[in-house]
């Protein structure tokens, strides 16, 4: 996994899995297989498993460490793999299941913002209870997911940049959507070799990149993620500079459709591209209407146009 920050260091692709179900609702280990296959052949840089699109919140405890457990098992050492292990209550809880998840072989553990504090508590609280976390996981390599579940806390330049200068903190998942905190966060933790963060909003992928992120990390990835790998790769490429605005704003233009009953539009979409795996989601995300999956259906459409246009090899 890419961990530096910079503005020519290699970009990497970290995909936010999904977690296939069988129609009764089991994890389907056998889809999961097919679909960890599926995002390296399409070139992730690494992993993020156990996540909020895992629906890791309606996995209970063993179904977490299964989860991940498997994934580390395909993908056999071939990339590094991040999850989340932080789950809310007291911090001596939450730092029981981190060191649990640790014990798996994860490259970090990532603690989910708004669970190691309440909203109402301030930046000061959220560091003591950071503090706390690191005091109790041992040399646990640790990262952050500005998770917009249960309601999205943001870290700031400052917090990170002293997060990092422990040495204990190497991965980030920054949710902000805001261009110019991703460059001062970036500013603030340049010094850090061994600390990347990789960006969510796809809306200025282009942007972060030559900002200096570590890469992309984002819901994008559960549709095309041979795309984003592209993106990573060509970002900067002088020659393929009107591909790379086209690409940008295909992302732009279909953010919508991609985040309505997420990720169940994202599983459905994965089907259509020839991955074994069920719309089962076990979190309550709405109703998939026929509208919606009309949309679904065009963009699908428009990417295989574009994939062409590109001359893009698919995973399937």
């Amino acid at each position: 996994m890419t961990t530096n920050n910079s503005t020519s260091a290699k970009k990497g692709f970290i995909p936010v899995m999904v977690t296939p179900f069988t129609e009764t609702g089991k994890i389907d280990f056998n889809a999961l297989t097919g679909l960890t296959e599926f995002y390296l052949e399409a070139g992730a840089a690494g992993l993020f498993a156990n996540c909020l699109s895992s629906e890791m919140f309606e996995l209970d405890e063993a179904e977490r460490i299964q989860l991940i457990e498997h994934v580390l098992k395909v993908t056999n050492g071939s990339v590094p793999v991040v999850a989340t292990g932080t789950f809310g209550g007291p911090i001596a809880k939450q730092a029981g299941f981190v060191n649990r998840v640790a014990d798996t072989g994860v490259q970090a553990v990532i603690g989910v913002t708004g669970l190691l504090a309440d909203e109402n508590e301030s930046d000061e609280g959220f560091n003591g209870r950071v503090e706390e976390l690191m005091q109790l996981t041992g040399n646990v390599s640790l990262g952050f997911y500005e998770c917009p579940v249960p309601y999205k806390r943001l870290i700031s330049p400052k917090q990170l940049e002293q997060f990092v200068a422990t040495g204990r903190v190497t991965y980030h998942k920054d949710t902000c959507l805001d261009i110019e905190q991703i460059k001062a966060k970036l500013k603030a933790t340049e010094s850090n070799p061994n600390f990347g963060l990789y960006d969510a909003y796809m809306a200025h992928a282009v942007d972060s990149l030559k900002a200096g992120s570590a890469g992309l990390s984002c819901i994008q990835g559960n549709y095309f993620p041979e795309l984003i790998v592209w993106l990573c790769d060509n970002y900067n490429n002088e020659a393929l500079a009107a591909e790379v605005d086209r690409v940008q704003q295909f992302f732009i233009s279909n953010m919508d459709v991609m985040h309505n009953v997420y990720p169940k539009v994202a599983k459905y979409y994965l089907q259509k591209r020839g991955v074994n795996i069920t719309d089962f989601t076990r979190r309550d995300v709405g109703v998939f209407t026929p509208q919606i999956k009309q949309q679904v259906d065009t963009l699908y459409d428009d990417y295989m146009g574009l994939q062409q246009h590109l001359e893009l090899k698919s995973s399937i």
